[in-house]
């Protein structure tokens, strides 16, 4: 038997404090490899730590809500073994030198239980089975674990002791695991059939206070698809807020500036008053490239795949900058990089703040590529599992204000960044089309530019090329 401690690792890009924000074990509790031993928010994002040893929970040394120092020692297990794994950084016999950065894994998990047959075949969960859940990625937890693991796999409660019950917060099926999200509504009637859809589509369904029950699928097994989810929220309200909550009964409300929110603020103020900022905006008509988003959807290639306009946007912007690679660039005082690939950030607004996370090298991706990457990324980051890699190094980015009913914004940049580009909603408007007024799809497009490298000819020719996509994709097969 030996008591191992557990220190705070670096859990990437050098970062150097971390607050403890959920203990997911309580002392007593028994633990296996990789089990998810604490929630932690850096400067960048929310991490699980899993655990390398298997033992006993003995002492939580930080307590929630805590801010603390990488090295800073934070929970010890009683192992039943005295060998010590190589690849457990994180983790310091008594009287052991805090580690280095930590290593990086994948989570493993057990085999699922049994699946209904439409899980077999599909890979959905039904809801009427409270034990049984859709095939969900599990998320990489950065730290520790082994990077074998590939493929989806679900986790199943093993054979343990009754203390894994106080693994979370909340009660979670005797599962070391967050249960996978449920909708709120009731689950249908049996004469109404089950709801298909997918655990991620359930939790977004959860979170904008959707009932499936009452989403018309489209998806191509009558599964209840992402978009289905969003068009049954916005015909309530363009606001995530669809309910109106009484006037709390204090007068103030404090929230320390701490986490990600300061990482944004720091930023935010850095890139604002560091980079002189030059604003373009530009009317579209966008009929084209609805109809070439509908026709995607369609096909049998895009099946199972967000399409949305945006795809469109990320390529014309891809396909601008190979025009005015000046736009893709960043500023150094003593010279300007200009970088000939694309590492195209999307702004995602997430439970914790503003990210930017950026898919890597999107100007070598075919169309389908750049749609499941981007479509990947935005569940990571709604999920809060973007790791600090996925944020570093980006080049150039989009906020897509369209999806919360505003028409264009003038963005600030990202920092290291000189462009940024502005997606307003797409709605139906008065257009002049040969001479005569007629109703088409129209969205506003506005771009900020760091005015030190780009000036206001190439920012225009810049805005002008995206535009130009936009009312007319097939300017892309050129």
């Amino acid at each position: 038997m030996s008591e191992l401690t557990f220190l705070l690792p670096d859990v990437g890009e050098g970062l150097t404090e971390a607050e403890i924000v959920n203990w997911r074990v309580a002392p007593g509790d028994a633990v296996a490899v990789n089990d998810v031993l604490v929630e932690i928010e850096t400067a960048k994002s929310l991490v699980e730590l899993p655990s390398p040893y298997s033992g006993v929970v003995g002492l939580l040394l930080v307590e929630e809500g805590q801010t603390i120092d990488v090295g800073t020692p934070i929970i010890t297990v009683t192992s039943a073994t005295d060998a010590e794994p190589s690849h457990a950084p994180g983790v310091a016999a008594p009287g052991a030198a805090a580690p280095g950065a930590a290593a990086t894994g994948a989570d493993t998990a057990a085999s699922p239980a049994e699946a209904t047959t439409v899980e077999q075949a599909t890979g959905y969960s039904l809801p009427a089975e409270p034990e049984s859940a859709g095939d969900k990625p599990e998320p990489v937890l950065v730290g520790h674990g082994s990077s074998a693991s590939t493929g989806t796999r679900r986790r199943r409660a093993r054979s343990a002791p009754a203390a894994h019950e106080h693994l979370a917060p909340a009660p979670v099926h005797h599962s070391t695991a967050e249960p996978l999200p449920r909708p709120a509504a009731p689950t249908p009637s049996a004469s109404a059939g089950p709801v298909l859809a997918k655990p991620p589509i359930r939790k977004l369904a959860k979170d904008l206070g959707v009932d499936l029950a009452v989403v018309t699928p489209t998806g191509p097994i009558g599964d209840v698809t992402r978009e289905d989810v969003v068009r049954e929220a916005s015909q309530a309200s363009v606001f995530r807020n669809i309910d109106t909550p009484e006037w709390p009964d204090q007068r103030e409300e404090r929230i320390p500036v701490k986490g990600v929110r300061k990482m944004i603020a720091q930023t935010m103020v850095g890139s604002a008053f560091s980079a002189p900022h030059v604003s373009l905006f530009v009317d579209v008509d966008a009929t084209r490239t609805m109809e070439y988003v509908k026709r995607l959807k369609a096909g049998t290639d895009y099946a199972g795949i967000r399409i949305s306009p945006l795809l469109v946007m990320a390529k014309a912007i891809i396909w601008a900058v190979r025009r005015n690679p000046t736009v893709n660039a960043a500023w150094t005082d003593e010279e300007i990089i200009v970088k000939h690939y694309v590492n195209l950030g999307i702004a995602a607004a997430t439970p914790r703040g503003l990210i930017v996370p950026n898919v890597k090298d999107a100007q070598a991706m075919s169309m389908r590529d750049l749609a499941s990457a981007l479509e990947q990324l935005t569940l990571t980051a709604r999920d809060g599992k973007t790791s600090p890699a996925e944020m570093a190094n980006g080049t150039i980015t989009i906020t897509n204000i369209g999806v919360f009913g505003m028409d264009t914004g003038t963005p600030i940049l990202n920092a290291g960044e000189v462009g940024i580009v502005a997606l307003g909603t797409i709605k139906p408007k008065p257009w002049v089309v040969d001479g005569e007024v007629r109703v088409r799809q129209v969205t506003t497009i506005g771009a900020s530019f760091d005015h030190r490298v780009v000036d206001g000819d190439v920012a225009s020719r810049f805005l002008a090329d995206v535009a130009s996509i936009i009312e007319e994709p097939a300017l892309l097969l050129d």
